[in-house]
């Protein structure tokens, strides 16, 4: 996100990275709208999202499979491959946009002037129900307990996000996902998420009836996500507190 002003863009400057990535899968149509929020939030004139542009870099491909999108295909891209399965091994030309978006990861991250903190990849969920989190296991514990922060301050920022329904795993099946390979690459601070929002509808707190997703609510969802980096880095000290508490994104 350009801005001048930002200390993080100057030349030289050491830059904290946050990726987002959305739309591997062309049907799960959700993830853009929530995407769309985040974009939208970033790039508005909202006193926490000058705060976020003036500390972190975001860098977000809100569409890796357009070639399926275009087709109308449900998983997969042109050539017949869900693109998902692939992160460990990209073809540049099977796979031209996840090669692209891993070769931009894996030069941010072999750059010392660089922390790539957060990657998150947006999809939607044909089964279950509000949004939710997907994490990694790692053997170290400290670890483990700080990957499950962020998924915690988004649940108190959004009343569609269920830190139930979240969960962290190692299933073989997600293997060449892009938050199992990229886990497995990135170092010890940085934390790798796929957030899931449900194809039809949330329950709150509390609440029996299932309310129904709009577009609307799957772009409120994206503007709480952005959000919640604020909640993050505050925790974590880089961003001191310029802000009076604020309400929920609406």
């Amino acid at each position: 996100l350009p801005l001048s002003a930002a200390a993080n863009l100057r030349p030289g400057a050491e830059q904290k990275v946050v990726f987002i990535t959305a739309r591997v899968h062309p049907g799960e149509t959700p993830s853009s709208f929530v995407c769309q929020g985040i974009i939208d939030f970033l790039v508005s004139h909202h006193p926490i999202a000058k705060v976020l542009r003036d500390h972190l870099v975001f860098k977000i491909a809100p569409m890796l499979n357009p070639d399926g999108v275009y087709l109308g295909n449900y998983r997969c891209s042109l050539l017949g491959f869900d693109l998902n399965r692939h992160w460990a091994n990209p073809s540049p030309w099977a796979h031209p946009t996840l090669h692209g978006v891993k070769e931009l990861i894996i030069d941010m991250y072999n750059n010392p002037k660089i922390n790539l903190e957060f990657y998150i990849d947006i999809h939607a969920h044909s089964t279950m129900m509000n949004g939710f989190m997907y994490g990694n296991i790692f053997e170290d514990e400290e670890r483990f307990q700080r990957q499950a922060v962020f998924p915690k301050l988004l649940c108190q920022n959004a009343e569609d996000f269920s830190y139930s329904s979240t969960s962290f795993n190692r299933d073989a099946v997600k293997a060449g996902t892009g938050r199992r390979f990229l886990g497995g690459l990135l170092n010890d601070t940085s934390y790798c998420y796929t957030l899931e929002v449900s194809f039809y509808s949330y329950i709150l707190a509390g609440a029996a009836p299932a309310v129904p997703y709009t577009e609307e609510a799957y772009m409120k969802l994206g503007r709480n996500v952005a959000r919640t980096f604020l909640d993050y880095y505050r925790l974590n000290s880089l961003v001191e507190g310029p802000l009076a508490p604020t309400p929920k994104t609406r």
